[in-house]
């Protein structure tokens, strides 16, 4: 019995591809002023921008894929779940607050920055201390710990990663004159984290499907 639908497979997979093709052809669309070093990923989605129409796109897919996950995602913990889905949320809602062509907008960091702290917590939340459910006819050797992805451990060090990423993004932001270039690093790792988790329990499910 799988644990996770095929489709989430899909989901968690096109969340960082559309989130990476998004960025990249917006900036192409903005043209040689625009540099993804220094600038933030939310200019290309502001008003005026000259691709603005191909980063929202990407951050309603972006936020639709996490959502889907959510939702599929059974071997997770219910509050990991919820901060998953919650993230996607915030995504999509970027499109109804993007960032003004010039100065900054309260609603729009706000809404970023619950969904950075929703995608950063949802590791930690959605780790599973015991065993994957089973069906009640298979026997009890069939019981197995959780997916990789769901341990403690590489949950809270993907948690820890991304935290420290947020602390080098404001840093960059105020600093160092890099905030794009280390928010495309955060908000990748972001996206790429559901597809390990995913891949995990795919893997978890095939090996629990040998015969002994």
């Amino acid at each position: 019995m799988r644990s996770v639908p095929w489709w989430i497979l899909l989901s968690s997979a096109c969340a960082p591809v559309v989130l990476v093709v998004g960025w990249t052809v917006s900036a192409v669309l903005q043209g040689p002023g625009y540099d993804p070093a220094s600038a933030t990923i939310s200019i290309l989605a502001s008003d005026g921008a000259h691709g603005y129409w191909v980063m929202t796109s990407a951050l309603l897919a972006l936020g639709a894929c996490h959502v889907a996950t959510a939702c599929g995602l059974r071997p997770a913990a219910p509050a990991g779940r919820l901060a998953l889905a919650g993230g996607g949320v915030s995504a999509m809602l970027l499109a109804l607050f993007p960032a003004p062509s010039s100065g900054g907008s309260l609603d729009h960091g706000a809404v970023v920055a619950v969904g950075f702290c929703l995608l950063a917590l949802w590791p930690v939340l959605a780790v599973r201390g015991g065993a994957l459910p089973r069906p009640a006819a298979a026997p009890a050797q069939d019981t197995t710990a959780a997916p990789w992805g769901l341990r403690p451990r590489p949950s809270l060090m993907a948690a820890g990663l991304m935290w420290l990423g947020g602390g080098w993004f404001l840093l960059a932001l105020f600093v160092h004159d890099t905030a794009g270039a280390a928010e495309r690093v955060v908000t990748f790792a972001q996206s790429f984290w559901p597809l390990v988790v995913v891949v995990s329990c795919v893997r978890r499910t095939g090996g629990d499907e040998r015969p002994a």
